[in-house]
């Protein structure tokens, strides 16, 4: 298997993490942990997991002050205030709204892109870009109109979607300069020292004793697929790839909610909702076709 198709195949398994994730994060919010409470869980676990790895594996150092200072943007826009206003915003609102919402960070991307990296807006790329997204608007345009989100949640997850679009070109430099643990154990730390403060009360609350199997089973999920896992395919990647392909890949969560409902009986598959889908995959292509190497 050659790299560049390692590189689709990792972040097609991170779409299918994230896309499954708005139904199952929302099983375990608000009943079981309120959502800061369920981002303490998530980041302190993953700075455990990465820490280790990073201490007695890896043994690599970040180096030098403007590295450093990358370092704590991604950790401050990819885990503090992307995890406080997805999870918040998530638990507000519904899991359609919180994925249409979500096609918006591709954009950031772009034009964070060639403002901060210099990269070329090319014609094919934005060709691609809008026809993905209007692709995954109108794949779930269909069920917006039932799932009146709250209008709070819908801005927090605005502001998930800029922030995560503005953390995977913060982070593009320092995956080419160093192991992606070293990077992720780093941000990670960062990132925890924004969520603690607001979540350490919530994550007391709960009574664990008496969750069932089934909220344990999501809770793992949530801390090992989509936050360790999630983040290490993520982060591999964008050593080959553009923040641009990275963040595009954000318009398969909405096609992989709809699979996961249709699996569960809880939607139809329709030649419509297939159409939609061959207009993600498409503009997945055009924002990957550009150059001969992966961009």
């Amino acid at each position: 298997m050659n790299r560049q198709v390692q590189v689709h195949c990792a972040l097609f398994l991170v779409a299918l993490i994230y896309g499954a994730n708005y139904s199952i994060a929302k099983e375990i919010m608000p009943g079981f942990v309120l959502p800061f409470g369920l981002i303490v869980i998530r980041v302190v676990s993953a700075v455990l997991v990465f820490g280790a790895l990073s201490l007695f594996v890896v043994k690599e150092k970040i180096q030098g002050k403007n590295d450093w200072v990358r370092v704590i943007l991604s950790g401050i826009f990819g885990i503090t205030f992307n995890q406080l206003s997805f999870f918040s915003g998530l638990n507000l609102t519904s899991p359609i709204n919180a994925s249409l919402i979500q096609t918006v960070s591709p954009v950031v991307v772009v034009l964070l892109s060639a403002y901060l990296l210099k990269e070329r807006i090319q014609v094919f790329r934005m060709v691609g870009i809008l026809l993905a997204g209007l692709g995954a608007m109108l794949l779930i345009s269909g069920k917006a109109g039932n799932a009146q989100g709250h209008i709070l949640g819908d801005v927090l997850m605005l502001v998930n979607a800029a922030c995560f679009g503005a953390f995977l070109v913060l982070v593009k430099p320092l995956m080419q300069r160093y192991n992606p643990i070293t990077v992720v154990s780093r941000v990670f730390l960062v990132g925890s020292i924004g969520v603690i403060p607001f979540g350490l009360e919530q994550v007391m609350q709960p009574k664990y004793a008496t969750f069932p199997a089934s909220i344990w089973v999501a809770i793992a999920f949530v801390v090992f697929a989509l936050t360790i896992l999630a983040y290490l395919l993520n982060v591999w990647a964008m050593k080959y790839a553009s923040p641009a392909l990275v963040g595009v890949y954000i318009y398969l969560q909405p096609v992989f909610a709809i699979l996961i409902a249709v699996s569960l009986g809880k939607d139809l598959f329709t030649w419509q909702k297939a159409l939609y889908a061959a207009m993600i995959f498409g503009g997945v292509y055009l924002v990957s076709k550009p150059k001969k190497e992966i961009t």
